[in-house]
């Protein structure tokens, strides 16, 4: 209703009352400005076609109403086209939940921890696929239908296939990060939530085979745990964000895949602040590994939960991208974006407003996600202070550390369009990014 007052969102989120450190949250429930159960049911058409310009619109303003946030969210990490009729969207959402459950049924059947409603925090195998006696672990999985015994009997089979082992050996870390995941929250206390957490993961783990799993994903695949109680449509929906952020985990010997946007993020504050850049590299922050967790789990630790969500929200609706489900359903097993993508005529009032900038630069060498610009964004508002305090990285760190909990979410995406807008500009007049990014506007 026009002229109520803001309605604080943490209630949603329950914290549990002996957390009290917890950052503060700013995002409210605006009537007018957040996208409210209303107007995003009047949103469809008769036969369910999304009006995504419109919602688009209204998410920049005020972000999502807690109880509708799960189903809004499927359509901007592109899990069903706003396009798509309600009947169309049932079948698929049909479709892959057999597919999850016959994923786990596979996962299970190796290991049938996976779908017991309880997960395990110590090894079970070793490195060369034999089975662990641990006291602890016999402990922590005797009651899981004599797990111990079938991992025997798995191994007197025979020599196990690399990636079992390999996928074995990683379920006991997944356990310890989800034990670790939003532990402030009342809805963690629940060891049936926490077990579904792990069960995801573990399967997206088992069929992921290039980037398995990785400490970080925890944090981004919580959320969709509490907003979409289905726990497939919350593992296709945690799916759909590793798409884009996958890239980030995949490692090698000698690097680690983030290392592309932190290589980014130095580009761009070169251009955009060259003293704070040149003042990083002479503290030895050139590699701006100190915003490693920033863009790895795109600023969980930095915002409460709650903010967290709004923040992303944001992001998603100022990147999106009216192809974003055809590309993924054409990539097939690929599990980046555009790669095997078909490429399609796109209606430029359909993309979110992010989108629509990068639209006009026609190399997609040059495309970057917003999540780099809003570190930018972080830096160039601390510019002062780290050119004038910081004497050392922990210095960079500290400061950097100081920002928690004092973000505005909004504020933080206004500028980063901004910052955006600005690079592209100066970068087109900059010979030397030129070679980095070579576009044409």
């Amino acid at each position: 209703m026009w002229g109520a007052p803001a309605e604080p969102a943490d209630s949603y989120y329950e914290v549990r009352p002996e957390c009290t450190d917890v950052p503060n949250t700013k995002f409210k429930i605006r009537p007018g400005k957040t996208l409210s159960v209303r107007r995003w049911k009047a949103a469809f058409s008769p036969d369910g076609r999304l009006d995504i310009a419109k919602t688009l619109d209204r998410i920049h303003r005020g972000g999502i109403h807690p109880t509708i946030r799960g189903e809004v969210w499927e359509f901007l990490l592109g899990c069903f086209d706003a396009d798509s009729t309600y009947e169309e969207r049932d079948q698929i959402r049909q479709q892959r939940r057999e597919q999850y459950a016959k994923m786990k049924s596979d996962c299970r059947e190796i290991f049938p921890v996976v779908g017991s409603g309880k997960y395990i925090t110590a090894p079970v195998i070793t490195e060369d696929g034999q089975p662990i006696s641990d006291p602890l672990v016999l402990a922590e999985t005797s009651q899981d239908d004599n797990t111990i015994e079938i991992v025997k009997e798995l191994t007197s089979r025979g020599p196990l296939d690399n990636k079992v082992i390999q996928w074995l050996l990683t379920l006991h870390q997944i356990g310890l990060d989800v034990r670790r995941t939003d532990r402030t929250l009342v809805f963690y206390e629940k060891e049936e939530n926490l077990a579904k957490l792990w069960d995801i993961l573990s399967v997206y783990a088992w069929i992921d085979t290039d980037v398995g799993y990785c400490q970080g994903m925890s944090d981004l695949c919580s959320p969709m745990i509490m907003l979409l109680e289905d726990e497939a449509d919350a593992f296709w929906c945690f799916e759909r964000l590793m798409r884009r952020l996958r890239g980030n985990f995949r490692c090698t010997d000698s690097s680690v895949g983030v290392e592309t946007q932190l290589c980014s993020l130095a580009t761009v504050t070169q251009v955009i602040d060259p003293k704070l850049h040149q003042h990083l590299e002479t503290l030895g922050g050139g590699d701006y590994l100190f915003a490693f967790r920033m863009l790895m789990v795109l600023f969980r630790r930095e915002f409460s939960f709650c903010d967290s969500l709004y923040l992303w929200e944001m992001m998603w609706a100022l990147e999106y991208d009216p192809d974003m489900f055809y590309q993924y359903e054409d990539s097939g097993s690929d599990m980046e974006k555009t790669e095997g993508a078909k490429v399609r005529q796109k209606s430029t009032r359909k993309c979110g407003k992010y989108e629509r900038e990068n639209m006009k630069v026609k190399n997609p060498e040059a495309h970057l996600p917003i999540s780099v610009f809003l570190v930018a964004s972080v830096l160039k508002d601390k510019s002062s202070t780290l050119l004038q305090e910081a004497r050392g990285l922990d210095d960079v760190v500290q400061i950097l550390n100081d920002i928690t909990g004092n973000l505005d979410a909004k504020k933080a995406c206004i500028g980063a369009m901004k910052l955006h807008k600005k690079y592209l500009k100066k970068a087109q007049a900059t010979p030397s990014t030129q070679k980095l990014f070579p576009f044409t506007l």
